[in-house]
């Protein structure tokens, strides 16, 4: 995984290792990870999206077909 983008409340990692999606067990592009209550998504780069909400934060991986 490497570390794209931090700002306290969003973290962006792009996915070199294959790892999992928590949503739906495929390998994914890009994950998100936010503790903002509502969060806007540019999905220019993306085929399909998963989301997984977590007891503190909100989980978006992103899938390239």
């Amino acid at each position: 995984m490497k570390l794209l983008r931090s700002d306290g409340e969003v973290t962006l990692y792009e996915n070199r290792d294959d790892v999992p999606c928590p949503a739906c067990g495929d390998a994914f592009g890009r994950i998100l990870l936010t503790e903002r209550r509502s969060h806007s998504f540019d999905l220019a780069d993306a085929d399909r999206l998963c989301v997984t909400r977590e007891a503190d934060r909100l989980v978006v991986c992103t899938h390239e077909e």
